[in-house]
Order: C-alpha cells, then structure tokens, then sequence
C-alpha cells in the first residue's frame, strides 16, 4: 500500500456508497453523497468533531482513498475513514449554512479550525480496493476498530465474492482464522436467503446477528437447516436447499420472533441450549406442532433438562462436601445455622420428590444409629 500523504478539499472527496457500515439494505453504488450523509449522522461523529476542533486532522490518521468510477466519473472514493470525512462534510455543511442543525452549528462554533482545515484533508491513494482490503479487513474484522458482525461478513463476503478468495486467502488478507472465516461467510449467505423470504422479518435477524452465528455452529441447528457447515465457497454461496425453506422460516420464528410473536427465548446464553434440542426428534417435533411453544419444554423433551438439573445437583453435592470438613467448627454461628436449615429444607424437598431414596437413606441412617 502507497504511503505518499497527499492534500485534497473536502468537495474532492467522496464517502463509499458501498461501505459494509451502511448495511445491506442501504449500501449501493448509486446511493448519493447527502443520504449517505443522513444515514451516517447517527454514528456519533459529534465525538470526531470535537476532537477535530481541538486538535485539527492529524496526518497519521490520513484518509486511505481509491480513484474509482462513481456516478459517472472519475472521483476519490474512500476506502478507509468515511467517519472522518462525513465529520469533516457535516461541519462544512454547518459553516455554508447547507445543514440548518443547532448541534453541529454549536459544535462548529465551539472551537478554531485552521483556516485550511478543508481545502487540505490528508490522504492516502492507493491503485485498488483489492490492494487495500487486507489492512481494513485486519483493522475492522479482527482489529481494534471492529465492525458490528453482520458488517463483519459482508466484507468476508465481499473478498470472497468480489475478489474471488478462497477462505484461507481470506484469513491470510485480514488475520483470522479459515474456520472462522467459512463460518462468517455461511451465516452472511444464510442471512440473505432469509431475505429472500418474505415470511422472515430479517430485519430482526440482522440486528442481531451474532446470535443467528453463535446458533448455526452447533450440530443441531445445521441438521434442521441442511446445512453443510464445512461447505467450500461455491456451495456455501446457497447454504440452505430448497427443500429446507419451511425448516429455515421455523427456525427464525423461533430464534428471533415474527411481527407479535415472541421468540422461544430472549437470553443469548440459551443459544447451545436451543442447538440441542434442534438435535432431539421429540423436542422438535413439539416445537413444529405448538402454536406458542414453551422452551423450558422443548428442553425437557430434548433430554437437556435432565442433564442440567443433575450437574446442578451434582456440582451442589460436591461443595457440600467440601464444606463437611470445617462446617462443625462453625456451628455456634447464627449465619451458619440460617444457611444450614436453608440447605436442610431444599434437601428435604428434593427428597420427597424421591420418595424410595429417601426411605433408603432414613433406613441407612436408623440401622447406623
């Protein structure tokens, strides 16, 4: 990449219409420059701002810039600091009066720029996107100033697709991991095919996207879905097959909701849980027949149930006998005893839940004594 710092006006330079940060949804190479503008007036560029009016642009933080077609012409396209430049245009846009907005006009007026300070924007030019994208991909994708996930996949996606990548190659440009890599890509593919679908609020999903990742690596989710989770790139491109759409539409109902619908669960921690009983033939069969169905069921069909409720007692067991060795040097203490008799009802209650061990361990207890 070309190090050379060159100086342009901020009418010279032009915000990336394709920037993964303006999703899916927004991101073209026809969106103009001002809605590009409107979009970006959300992420908390008043902060840029401040510290542009305190300090001026520094050139180490240099706007990294493709000469591309773009509406029709030549322009400078950036690449890299589109934040930066959407500050520098929205306090422009202040000082000419073209941006009628109290916030900026007081951001503007609170402190001295250089008189040149938008005539002389530093920047990098560099030949293509292509010779750019192992260093926004390290920066964004694994970096310190990383993109949301979903954002994260559509630039995997775009180095894959656009650039033609394998997933190792991938993985070399931005500094991860091939497994990872694949694992972004498939679920970004995921997520457009739920865009194909109409009765998919994807909305939903993008928002929360990482959960839609977290959940499609476990077994589960990729057997009801048909999906080929160590699938080459050409596969991937379409991860679930025409014969799993009602699977797919299920599978977001329950995951992330629809229109007043609530998802089977709301906490994160839950997403192995519900990989699991994805496995279970039982637990989705109640799911798939249920109009409003309860997840602490679908857990219990699944077998899951079972095996947390024994670790549980289990892990209890244990530290009850960690705590026999000193416990009786302890019981003249009143918080010692409150604990105790605590502990004796739930004994108690779980006992009667199991009427034989219980009588098996007061006859133990009677035959010892």
């Amino acid at each position: 990449m070309a190090t050379k710092i060159e100086y342009a006006s901020v009418d010279d330079l032009y915000l990336d219409p394709t920037n993964p940060r303006l999703g899916r949804k927004v991101a073209s190479n026809t969106l103009k420059q001002d809605k590009i503008l409107e979009v970006m007036q959300g992420w908390t560029l008043d902060e840029i701002a401040t510290s542009f009016l305190e300090s001026g642009f520094f050139p180490q933080e240099a706007l990294i810039v493709v000469k591309e077609k773009l509406y029709g012409k030549e322009h400078l396209v950036v690449v890299e600091g589109n934040r930066r430049l959407a500050t520098v245009k929205l306090l422009w846009a202040a000082k000419t009066g073209q941006l009628k907005n109290k916030k900026w006009s007081d951001l503007l007026d609170s402190g001295n720029l250089p008189n040149d300070f938008f005539e002389n924007l530093p920047y990098i030019q560099v030949e293509s996107r292509a010779k750019v994208s192992a260093y926004l991909g390290f920066r964004h994708v694994t970096g310190i100033k990383e993109w949301k996930p979903a954002e994260k996949a559509e630039y995997i996606a775009k180095l894959i697709e656009e650039e033609g990548l394998t997933y190792d190659q991938v993985r070399r440009k931005i500094g991860s991991k091939a497994p990872t890599v694949r694992s972004h890509y498939i679920a970004y593919r995921v997520l457009t095919q739920m865009d194909e679908d109409e009765d998919i609020d994807v909305e939903e999903v993008e928002k929360k996207f990482s959960v839609l990742y977290l959940s499609l690596r476990s077994a589960g989710a990729q057997k009801y879905l048909g999906v080929n989770w160590n699938a080459d790139p050409a596969e991937a491109r379409k991860p679930i097959n025409p014969g799993y759409q009602d699977n797919l539409r299920n599978y977001s109902t329950w995951l992330f909701g629809k229109e007043k619908k609530a998802p089977l669960f709301s906490d994160s921690r839950h997403v192995d849980d519900f990989g699991r009983i994805l496995e279970s033939e039982e637990a989705v069969k109640y799911l798939e027949r249920t109009t409003v169905p309860v997840f602490e069921v679908a857990l219990r069909k699944s077998g899951e149930g079972e095996r947390n409720v024994i670790e549980l007692i289990s892990s209890a067991s244990d530290n009850i006998q960690l705590a026999l060795g000193d416990a009786h040097v302890y019981k003249k203490s009143d918080e010692m005893q409150r604990v105790v008799r605590r502990l004796g009802a739930d004994i108690f209650q779980l006992l009667n839940s199991f009427p034989a061990i219980k009588e098996e361990i007061l006859a133990e207890e009677r035959d010892g004594s």
